[in-house]
């Protein structure tokens, strides 16, 4: 017998080798029914899958990640049988599940799959789904699965299988389909009730542009028909809201091939509105104790071999340059840390020094591959928010609560009222990925728990997403049409003050290590403007929007009066321009509203004769007519009561 503990501690003991659905079904034939996949110990199982030892134990459903995962994971599998039936001799790469849908890479070989042949392949899924067929795993000897896969010529599952280890191999079949597969699947294809391919896409084998380029489908699935639709029409709206073509139309920033791939440029408006945030952030930190700094936009090649991003990332970085110095090597900044390590070191420190926290808003650059960038969300080069906190080991869980306190003060000033927190973990098996001793780590890691525990904040607990150097605590915002974005992260680490050999004089007078604490609110400028522009839909808070205000005159006759009244709400800090355009106003007041600027102001005869304005507030319609003066005092109050909430 083992023992099976569920999430509520309550303990059942059942025979060796039960399953998932076998657990289910003991508790509840109801519960059996909407089970997708169950967690063990940690990981997720397909429901078939046997339990042999004793385990935590929970049952995923499609309200949990888990199961959207395993149920897309499947559905990836469907869309390669379909592709199977329909394209004779086609070779597969990689189809996983991915936070909406699943995608596949493909190698059709001579056929071209284009987005007019999606319709067939969704109706040829359909077709098969509804067979019911069972998934079934299976453990397989390296040298069988390279000789099963290689028979039929899967010359890029081959390559994939020669990089694993005997004994750790696993394929799952459906139908006339078999995978290498890891899982964890669905039991069976009966779930998949509604399956829409959303795109076709070009997709580099295994992200190198030296590799040959395959073809990426996308799809998504659900058990209901109503669930797709209701995706479908978010998925209207997130087209609506895509801030690459709102960031076109607010004039916020661009993008040029001959400068570079990846490599965004702020345009005025944008300009404002980034100075503005990061003026905000300013504020705040200033109210925390926090010192700004400025470091340089590269650094010798040593600093990030000390550091160990070098042996890490070096290969997919920018390469080297060379200066006419023998043997110097320089590298552009792929993050500020190590030079903020070097910060600390310029001084002797006691611990009466600490904590020290050293901000920057510094720009980094990483290379991306060109088939991973997308508008501000993917760049090369990027700004982060980026802070460094030293402080002594016993003012970790401190630290750490007074950064969650300033992440939820951004938060709610930006309206991101849903989001979630998720504590990255070591992988439980796999250390060899990490730096650090295992006591440091445990220690890294109890800080957070205890600091998430005592905020009162549910945290989602995801082993292996730590970083290299230490865990973290990532902040998951859910935006206006719900969709997930990871925003703000806190990172402790006790691992590069060893590398850069940080001290302090403790009160002992003896020397000591510091702890260093990541951490960055925003995570980058650019990607947390893109989720702002998508999540208002371009309609920022009036405090921070470029433009606050549009003045209408109907006529040219009153442009100079227009102009007057701009005047007056610049003096009062407040941003308005003219729109002195030759155009009737019904014309100018639907191209403002395009604009998203927040308040219309319309002046003609009438206006001017008694120093007004007609009020027309965005998405609200008319307001009524006042004196300018008091206009403005009514908006700098609306604005100064948004900024005292935080």
């Amino acid at each position: 017998m083992i023992k099976i503990t569920f999430p509520d501690g309550s303990i059942r003991e059942y025979n060796e080798g039960v399953n998932g659905l076998q657990i289910a079904e003991s508790i509840s034939s109801r519960l059996a029914q909407d089970v997708l996949a169950c967690g063990v110990n940690g990981e997720t199982y397909d429901l078939g899958r046997p339990i042999n030892e004793d385990a935590n134990f929970v049952l995923y459903k499609w309200d949990d990640e888990e199961g959207k995962h395993a149920f897309w994971h499947t559905s990836a599998h469907l869309l390669a049988e379909a592709l199977q039936e329909l394209y004779p001799g086609i070779q597969f790469g990689i189809g996983p599940a991915i936070e909406n849908g699943f995608y596949y890479d493909v190698d059709p070989g001579e056929a071209v799959i284009k987005e007019s042949d999606l319709p067939a392949v969704e109706a040829k899924m359909l077709e098969l789904a509804a067979k019911k067929e069972d998934v079934v795993r299976k453990s397989i000897a390296k040298t069988d699965a390279l000789k099963m896969f290689g028979d039929r010529g899967e010359t890029y599952k081959c390559e994939l299988i020669s990089e694993l280890e005997d004994g750790h191999i696993t394929t799952y079949t459906q139908g006339a389909f078999t995978d290498l597969c890891r899982g964890p699947h669905l039991m069976t294809t009966a779930p998949i009730k509604a399956i829409k391919l959303t795109t076709v896409a070009g997709a580099y084998w295994r992200g190198h542009e030296d590799r040959k380029m395959l073809t990426r489908i996308y799809g998504i699935t659900f058990p209901k028909k109503k669930m797709l639709d209701e995706y479908l029409v978010l998925l209207e709206e997130a087209k609506k809201r895509d801030h690459r073509k709102i960031g076109k139309e607010m004039q916020l920033f661009m993008f040029s091939e001959t400068v570079g791939k990846g490599l965004p440029m702020w345009l005025p408006k944008g300009t404002a509105l980034r100075l503005r945030l990061q003026e905000f952030l300013r504020r705040i930190q200033t109210r925390y104790d926090y010192q700004e700094v400025i470091t340089p936009p590269i650094g010798n090649k040593l600093l990030y071999v000390t550091s160990g991003h070098y042996a890490k990332y070096g290969k997919d970085a920018f390469q080297p340059i060379h200066t006419p110095e023998e043997g110097e090597e320089y590298f552009l900044k792929p993050m500020n840390c190590p030079h903020h390590c070097e910060i600390y070191k310029n001084f002797p420190r006691s611990y009466k020094d600490l904590p020290l926290r050293i901000a920057e808003f510094g720009t980094v650059c990483r290379y991306e591959q060109s088939g991973e960038l997308h508008g501000l969300t993917r760049v090369r080069s990027f700004t982060q928010d980026d802070a460094h906190i030293f402080c002594r080991p016993e003012q970790v869980k401190d630290e750490f609560l007074r950064v969650m306190d300033i992440i939820s003060i951004v938060f709610r000033s930006m309206d991101f009222q849903n989001f979630e927190a998720q504590i990255s973990l070591r992988d439980k098996v796999n250390r060899e990925k990490y730096i650090g001793s295992d006591d440091n780590w445990e220690k890294a890691e109890q800080a957070i728990i205890e600091a998430c525990a005592e905020k009162g904040l549910p945290a989602k607990i995801e082993y292996g997403e730590a970083a290299f150097y230490g865990p973290k605590l990532d902040f998951m915002v859910k935006d206006a049409i719900g969709r997930r974005w990871q925003l703000g992260t806190i990172q402790v680490d006790y691992n590069l003050p060893e590398r850069f050999e940080l001290e302090y004089m403790g009160s002992d007078n003896q020397k000591h290590r510091p702890v260093m604490i990541h951490r960055a609110p925003f995570g980058s400028m650019e990607r947390f403007v893109a989720v702002l522009i998508e999540h208002t839909a371009g309609k920022f808070p009036l405090w921070l929007t470029p433009e606050q205000v549009v003045i209408l005159p109907i006529s040219e006759k009153f442009n100079e009066y227009a102009e007057q009244v701009k005047m007056y709400l610049k003096i009062h800090e407040i941003r308005a321009i003219v729109d002195d355009r030759n155009e009737k106003i019904g014309r100018k007041i639907r191209d403002n509203e395009m604009k998203r600027i927040p308040y219309m102001l319309i002046v003609g005869e009438k206006e001017a004769e008694n120093g007004e304005v007609s009020v027309r507030r965005q998405g609200e319609g008319d307001k009524g007519t006042m004196k300018f003066e008091e206009f403005a005092k009514i908006l700098n109050e609306e604005v100064q009561n948004m900024i005292n909430k935080w």
